[in-house]
């Protein structure tokens, strides 16, 4: 676990356990930046969110074990199989204790339990996800709505233009911000106000750097931006950092370094997300 502070008391935290797009990699290539597909935890102080589902989830489950909280929440920003695969492969709910919901804003207001009844059953995959021990729950609204989750925690959402529709989130926690923004594909003209005024002033911004600008000419429609829109966007909301996330399972730690040191002579708080490592953001007010 990659802490960049020691653990906050009543902080906002941020732990990547996933951070590639499309399919999980392994390999020597790897190793500085992982494999897993999307998964992000977030602590608002002791409350715990999880976004994405990917194969990071399990990693994390893993690490929770019994330890984790009798419900947990997963915000989903779509259902492509690199956001949702993890799922039945978090320990948690393989405990048999404890009860998983999952929001999904991308639907016009539908759950996810259709998808992922059709999903998690045979003969794509061998029991539905009501047939392990634990328990689901699956909760539908709509992109741009205020998600409150059941304790009374808010979570703001942005619709975004991605294959399908997705969301992007953010958290407001004791004067301080973390914006998801995965799975987008920039628009002309870019930046779009709303998203200019949904990101504004976070501390952290995840931004879907998928592509590099040479890249994405042959990509175009694939529901993908780049780390450069990337930069553009948090310079236009005065992000203080910028993550790049969701990165392509080609590119490997050689190529990312490149990346990353290019963004960063862009904009100074600028990295290239990577498995383990969490940053801490400490109470402003």
């Amino acid at each position: 676990m990659l802490w960049t502070t020691p653990p906050g008391r009543d902080a906002l935290q941020v732990h990547f356990w996933g951070v590639r797009g499309s399919v999980p990699v392994s390999g020597p290539g790897f190793a500085e930046f992982g494999g897993r597909t999307a998964c992000v935890e977030i602590r608002c102080g002791s409350r715990l969110v999880i976004i994405d589902a990917g194969t990071g989830l399990a990693a994390l489950g893993e690490e929770m074990g019994a330890h984790a909280p009798a419900e947990i929440d997963i915000l989903l920003s779509h259902l492509h199989l690199d956001h949702v695969s993890g799922l039945p492969f978090f320990k948690p709910i393989l405990l048999g204790k404890h009860l998983v919901r999952t929001y999904c804003g991308n639907l016009d207001g539908e759950s996810a339990r259709e998808v992922l009844d059709r999903l998690y059953s045979p003969p794509l995959f061998p029991v539905g996800l009501d047939h392990l021990p634990g328990r689901f729950e699956h909760i539908g609204f709509r992109g741009g709505e205020p998600l409150r989750l059941t304790d009374g925690l808010l979570v703001k959402t942005h619709p975004l233009h991605h294959p399908g529709g997705a969301t992007g989130f953010r958290f407001d926690h004791r004067g301080r911000s973390v914006c998801y923004i995965s799975d987008i594909e920039h628009t002309a003209p870019w930046p779009p106000d709303s998203l200019v005024r949904f990101v504004e002033g976070t501390d952290l911004l995840i931004y879907d750097g998928m592509f590099s600008e040479a890249e994405y000419c042959t990509c175009v429609g694939w529901g993908h931006s780049t780390w450069q829109k990337g930069v553009v966007l948090a310079k236009a909301a005065g992000a203080k950092a910028l993550a790049i996330f969701h990165l392509h399972p080609a590119h490997e730690d050689d190529h990312l370094l490149q990346v990353e040191q290019a963004a960063k002579a862009e904009m100074r708080g600028a990295f290239v997300a990577r498995d383990g490592q969490a940053l801490v953001f400490a109470p402003a007010v």
